[in-house]
């Protein structure tokens, strides 16, 4: 194929041809970079939601993303288009979509099955209070003006949409007489989604009934003559009454800062309050009272302290879960916040009893859990492994980390005892670890799918994951907790029969450790974990190295052999194999001295077949060469070595390079046995002898741009020079196949300039660059020799990069000695890291990460821009200069880590093994939502009669200005009769509901025009009658005037023999005295016409006077006191 490239000819140069085929096949249109795969909690992780039914957890950000977490590795990440944090999230349980409120006042709603928005509401008012009814599309909105709005999720539409009904803002301050700010809105339970709790600034709670648009209930400072029970020391007041305290200040205005229902069917509150203070209040006997005002609250209401300090922190976060063996009177108060200033940051669970009223509550223990970190946020989670411990406290710390604790086994007698109880915690099992431990290095290796060893490799891997699945909890992390979350669908892809593994990611760690995932598809699975500290367990007979104890710094993997090598910071090689061999397994020990064969017994997991150390140097490459028979080690103190893997040897070691002892920064092999192609001279044919079919160059270069070139049978050095660019560092090199691109040699220096990006200029032919030392150029046997090489190197290019410059030099000019480039890109951002992409087995661009996080491709051969993105826009990632565990695969993908974040980025629309959507596992279980649907007929008594509705109710507003509500429960309140009587209820405004008592039974009533009787007097009451006897007349008679009216009444048809028995006369009075009789009816049914006109114009009137009586009713209604109604 290069027989055109290294004939002699003597005709002109002609333009590129390949550099049209690549432009047809590679175009901008092909960059379309996206996120297929994320893993890990963002460190930026700023709010919970959980759904029950599907058991999905949802973590906010403050920079614009949210994590949806399930079971079995099932992550999702969704992005908003703005990088605005999140103040309000919220499932529509069992549905399918999650709602979110930015601190932009934008209300967007996700659809967890398409992974996007699906419907965006800018809201102008500043959002403080939010809160969906459970089971349904409705949901509360509160402002900072107090009104409350009611918005639902059009499934038909695909939208929200802002209902008519609104809470009366009027209405509320004429019953309380304050104005203030809403903080807080929940849903009252088994209400069937009538009742709303309303809290606001200034501390005020009211119980509002959305289908009477009334006041049910209001509380407030001035209610708190109460009991108070200090806790602070439960051996001292545990399991006593509450004291008969009262403080100074109880009258003046205590503001709340979170809340949560203390009782599953919603008549005990439990609220927090700035101060420090938890007050529980009895709403059932205010709630049955009609005349809320007449009640004695002070006797519905219980107090509790966590400290006897007079400067206590806010209470920001209550959650309640009941004890399903009692009756509603006893469960476990969750507390962050109420200690004194300074004390200890934890979790405080308070464990609450009375008996019939809350007068006799009781606090019978405290245990306060230690937190992993500064508390942001938590949930309660189901316990699935014991379901009588009820639920798990899932804890969010900075910077994204996530604890589930055990319950803890509590006795009162204990409690007296001591304050707190250990408690074990299990942190968020994350799939690939990249901070504990730390990883150091990783790898995106392809396993070829053609041949025996590739289905071999499948069932080994197959099992190895079936074994890492079946790990118990305990071995890991030491808890006996399980992770509870269970919700999503894996991939199906998995499961295929004919499933093979064609991609693995390999990750080294500090420790030691290296762990292997199948990667085939967007859903990683584990399938070993394995390190040097695992052959110390009797397996290496006493043999102990240096690396059991040292880091993992290179990896490389031979899909061809399926060996794995790793390389230590000690300078030792580990050569792993990752099928079981049949026979006797061996351990051979290579050392600089010799080499020793030990014999292991039998194991699971990959055979450790060789350990090499042969450099007291810590390794920082490692490249298979010759289909997985030798490996070249690249080494930080600038040395080579070139082991044979099948007879476990050293074949040779290079001298050391550079004078600063700079580290081997890229190695590359090619094979120099293609000479079919090429014309060799009769005198030149000695050379091309049966062992050059095998012969292969090595290339390798350190960080300081030295470059090297020596055979990688004998180590003969062909080319080795230094190549600086004022103080720039080398970051990668690239040995790129000239024929891919250009039509003639290199030594017509022919001109690539064109046309470049903005960002960086182009310069042809330069020659900037300063040697550091003359080129060594091995002297040859024979000048035959030396014209073979350079025929060899003729069509080889090398693509330096720098910090500052990309640079494309013809090899064969730097072998000659000439620093020449044909191409150079000047940067005007300090790049980081790049790499090469292939299309069709064709190096044909670069990836180029700047400082910055802006990512571009460059198409070769004149590295033009052919797309811009940045891990901003993509991740919300900055660049950080530990990123040092980047790798890419030749198609274009690229492994990215940023603290406990790990994600796959796919840049070009042709990759599509991580872009079928069948591929990504599913967020949202249908089948699930269908069956928790099928008990949605169950009426809200008989599930709590039954014992379905069980666990967890609790609201939660988080933060001082309490802006979370969030109701808990693990079936559907609200069945589709109840939806249908809300929708009633949201479609009009207040006081403006339309008349649920009229007859929808009636027959049809026949009308025609002949029998309607318009001559009677027209009676239109205006707007300044009033009387009730007026009304009532009224009443009636528009009930008459719409009684059985049906919109599809249609005109009775008469048949000939009707209308010949009504019209036909005697035949007496002879034809003249039809036609006037026909005459006179024609007249009539005039007049009648016209007089039906001129009624519904009347009628008309009578419509506006009547809508403007009812407005102006509903003005005095508002107006109106209490004690007036």
């Amino acid at each position: 194929m290069f027989t055109k490239i290294f004939k002699k000819a003597t005709k002109q140069p002609s333009p590129p041809r390949q550099n049209d085929e690549i432009k047809e096949n590679l175009t901008s249109k092909d960059f379309d970079p996206r996120v297929t795969l994320h893993y890990g909690i963002p460190s930026t992780a700023s709010i919970l939601a959980f759904d029950h039914v599907q058991s999905l957890l949802a973590i906010g950000t403050q920079d614009g993303r949210i994590k949806v977490i399930g079971g079995d590795n099932i992550e999702g990440l969704l992005v908003s288009p703005k990088q605005l944090a999140f103040k309000h999230l919220e499932f529509l349980q069992n549905q399918g979509f999650l709602v979110s409120i930015s601190s932009g006042n934008e209300i967007q709603l996700w659809d967890l099955e398409a992974r996007r928005i699906t419907s965006t509401l800018p809201w102008e008012s500043n959002i403080t209070a939010f809160s969906v009814i459970f089971g349904t599309s409705y949901m509360y909105i509160g402002d900072e003006y107090g009104m409350v709005y009611v918005l639902k999720y059009d499934a038909e539409e695909g939208k929200l949409i802002h209902s008519p009904y609104y809470v009366p803002k009027d209405v509320i301050e004429e019953a309380t007489g304050i104005q203030s700010s809403i903080v807080g809105v929940l849903p009252q339970p088994y209400s069937e989604g009538k009742r709303l709790l309303l809290v606001y600034a200034n501390g005020l709670i009211i119980l509002w009934d959305v289908s009477e648009d009334k006041v049910v209930l209001v509380r407030g400072s001035k209610d708190l003559q109460l009991k108070t029970e200090i806790v602070d020391d439960p051996s001292k007041n545990a399991g006593h009454n509450l004291s008969e305290t009262v403080s100074d200040n109880e009258q003046v205005e205590k503001e709340i800062s979170s809340l949560c229902w203390a009782s599953n069917d919603g008549s005990v509150l439990a609220v927090g309050y700035v101060d420090g203070d938890i007050l529980l209040w009895n709403l059932r006997a205010a709630a049955s009272t009609k005349d809320w005002k007449s009640e004695n609250s002070s006797t519905d209401f219980g107090k509790l302290q966590l400290s006897s300090g007079n400067r206590r922190l806010p209470v920001i976060t209550l959650y309640w879960s009941a004890e399903r063996s009692r009756n509603d009177c006893r469960g476990q108060l969750f507390v962050y916040g109420g200690d004194e200033i300074g004390s200890e940051e934890v979790l405080t669970m308070l464990y609450l009893n009375w008996s019939s009223r809350i007068e006799s509550l009781k606090c019978i223990g405290r245990v306060d859990l230690e937190l992993k970190g500064s508390f942001v946020d938590m949930v309660l989670l189901p316990n699935g492994m014991n379901e009588s411990h009820g639920t798990l406290p899932c804890v969010l710390t900075n910077p994204g980390k996530l604890h589930v604790y055990d319950r803890p086994r509590f006795s009162s007698k204990k409690s007296q005892e001591k304050k707190k109880i250990s408690s074990s915690s299990l942190q968020y099992p994350m799939l690939i670890p990249t901070i504990e431990p730390h990883m150091t290095v990783g790898k995106l290796c392809m396993v070829c799918r053609d041949g025996k060893l590739s289905v071999e490799l499948s069932k080994t891997l197959s099992a190895a994951k079936v074994r890492a699945s079946h790990t118990p909890s305990t071995q890991l992390t030491g808890s006996t907790t399980k992770w509870p979350l269970t919700g999503g669908i894996p991939c199906q892809l998995h499961d295929a029969e004919d499933y093979l593994v064609e991609r693995l990611y390999i990750a080294g760690y500090r420790d030691g450790s290296t762990r292997i995932w199948d990667a085939t598809y967007p859903t990683l699975s584990l399938i070993y974990v394995f390190g040097s500290e695992a052959l110390s367990d009797g397996q290496l007979l006493g043999i102990r190295t240096a690396t059991e104890s040292e880091s993992v710094s290179a990896l490389e993997f031979c899909s061809v052999t399926l060996n794995l090598a790793i390389g230590s910071s000690s300078g030792s090689v580990w050569l792993y194999n990752l099928i079981k061999s049949s026979n006797e397994e061996t351990l051979n020990l290579v050392t600089e001295t010799g080499k020793e064969v030990h014999i292991l017994p039998d194991g699971d997991g990959p055979q450790c077949k060789a350990i090499f150390s042969v450099l007291n140097s810590p390794i920082c490459n490692l490249k298979f060469s010759n289909f997985g028979a030798r490996l070249a080690v690249g080494f930080e103190c600038s040395q080579v070595a070139m082991l044979d893997i099948s007879t476990f040897s050293v074949l040779f070691i290079t001298d050391s390079l550079s004078n600063s002892n700079s580290p081997v920064l890229y190695l590359a092999v090619k094979s120099l046995s293609d000479t079919s192609n090429l014309t060799i001279s009769p005198k030149d044919s000695d050379i091309n002898t049966s062992n050059d079919t095998k012969k292969e160059a090595l290339f390798f270069m350190t960080k300081d741009a030295h470059i090297v070139v020596c055979d990688s049978t004998t180590g003969h050095i062909f080319f080795s020079r230094s190549i600086h660019h004022q103080e720039s560092n080398a970051i990668y090199m690239c040995i790129i196949e000239g024929g891919n691109f250009f039509s003639e040699t290199s030594s017509d220096k022919q001109s690539l300039n064109t046309p470049q990006n903005s960002k960086a200029t182009s310069e042809p032919d330069q020659t900037n660059a300063n040697t550091g030392s003359d080129p060594v150029v091995a002297e040859l046997e024979t000048s035959t020799e030396a014209t073979y090489l350079e025929r060899i190197f003729e069509h080889l290019f090398v693509l330096l990069c720098y910090e500052d410059a990309l640079w494309l030099y013809p090899l064969k000019s730097l072998i000659q000695g000439h620093t020449d480039s044909i191409h150079k890109v000047n940067l005007l951002k300090p790049c980081c890291w790049t790499t090469s992409f292939k299309k069709n087995e064709k190096e044909c661009g670069l990836v180029v990460l700047y400082q910055t996080g802006d990512i571009e491709i460059r198409f070769l051969p004149y590295l033009e821009v052919g797309g811009e993105t940045s891990l901003m826009s993509l991740l919300r990632w900055n660049y950080k200069t530990n990123m040092e565990t980047l790798c890419s695969s030749d198609s274009g993908e690229i492994v990215l880590i940023n603290g406990f974040e790990f994600a796959f980025l796919s840049l070009f629309s042709w990759e599509n093994d991580f872009r079928i959507p069948v591929s990504f596992p599913q967020l949202h279980d249908k089948v699930l939502e269908a069956a928790a649907d099928a008990t949605i007929d169950l009426s809200p008594a008989q599930r709590k009669e039954e014992g379905t509705a069980l666990g967890i109710l609790g609201g939660i507003i988080k933060g001082f200005k309490a802006d979370k509500a969030e109701q808990n429960v693990l079936i559907p309140e609200v069945s589709n009769k109840t939806c249908a009587h809300l929708d009633s209820i949201f479609s009009n405004p207040p006081f403006l509901k339309p008349s649920t008592d009229i007859p929808d039974d009636k027959g049809a009533i026949e009308l025609n025009i002949d029998d309607i009787d318009i001559d009677g007097p027209l009676i239109v009451t205006s707007s300044s009658q009033t009387s009730k006897n007026d009304r009532k007349d009224k009443g009636k008679e528009r009930k008459k005037l719409f009684e059985g009216a049906a919109t599809d009444t249609k005109p009775k048809s008469r048949t000939v023999d009707e209308i010949k028995a009504k019209y036909k006369k005697s035949e007496v009075q002879g034809a003249a005295a039809a036609a006037a009789q026909a005459k006179d009816k024609l007249a009539e049914r005039g007049e009648k016409l016209q007089m039906l006109r001129e009624r519904t114009e009347e009628l008309e009137n009578g419509a506006q006077n009547f809508a403007d009586l009812a407005g102006e009713l509903a003005k005095r209604m508002e107006r109106r006191k209490w004690w007036q109604l």
